[in-house]
């Protein structure tokens, strides 16, 4: 079952003993819808009244009615119980203020998917007999509930597999990572497959192991640093020459 799902609303006021104090009396009004059902068909009404830090008074939907806490509690539940207009405004709370802000949410935000970005790359190249490790990530997706399956020759895989926790990043948006251990053969295929709500149809990424990931990043610092010694070897020997032809040769 779903973690149970607020709304509130909350009216504070300070009533103040004497003009300029700075200390005061606290009445507080705050009222809260409690769900956890996607139809709502579970929403639970309740209106505090509230001084200082203790309820004076509240209303429960699923109760009907007011139930006082204090001595003036009691006795403001028992005049407004009394008082079928104000009973019935209460109980209708429920449909207009609760489902309505309710609804309006999920279909804003909870009703939303967003497709997760996937990165397939390399952790660890196989050497003394120790296995490769491919990491698939799985980043920017919305909401929770993602499936990451691995992939030989398109099979499943159920071994050697190890996944993170689906992780929210803080901003709406999750990720998770899955690792792959396994030692490389010619020939065979290895793919991520993702599957979430924000997708039409599974999401399929296949490694491609003619170089990886951290063989390209050296290379691509080594082809840099070459260049730039060509440079400065060039220029330096530009130099150089520009210095020999202005140098005058005197006989002893």
């Amino acid at each position: 079952m779903s973690p149970p799902k607020v709304l509130s609303f909350h009216l504070i006021l300070m009533l103040s003993a004497f003009t300029g104090a700075a200390d005061g009396y606290y009445h507080s009004s705050w009222a809260e819808c409690i769900y956890s059902s996607p139809d709502l068909s579970d929403m639970v009404y309740i209106d505090n009244y509230i001084f200082n830090k203790d309820i004076v008074v509240q209303f429960n939907s699923t109760v009907g009615e007011y139930v006082g806490y204090t001595e003036l509690g009691v006795k403001s539940a028992r005049a407004w119980n009394s008082d079928g207009n104000i009973l019935q405004q209460e109980r209708a709370e429920v449909e207009r203020f609760c489902k309505h802000n309710a609804q309006i949410r999920q279909s804003a935000i909870t009703d939303k998917t967003v497709a997760p970005k996937v990165k397939l790359s390399s952790v660890k190249l196989a050497s003394g007999g120790h296995p490769a490790v491919l990491m698939c990530s799985a980043y920017r997706f919305y909401p929770h509930g993602i499936k990451v399956t691995w992939l030989k020759d398109n099979t499943p895989v159920k071994s050697d597999v190890t996944s993170t926790e689906e992780l929210p990043n803080g901003d709406w948006y999750y990720q998770i990572h899955s690792h792959l251990e396994y030692t490389p053969k010619s020939g065979e295929k290895i793919s991520c497959m993702v599957d979430h709500a924000g997708l039409k149809k599974p999401l399929i990424v296949d490694w491609d192991p003619s170089l990886p990931e951290s063989e390209r990043n050296k290379i691509a610092i080594g082809a840099s640093g070459l260049v730039l010694g060509v440079i400065i070897a060039a220029a330096g020997l530009i130099y150089y020459k520009k210095k020999s032809a202005g140098r005058i040769l005197v006989p002893t």
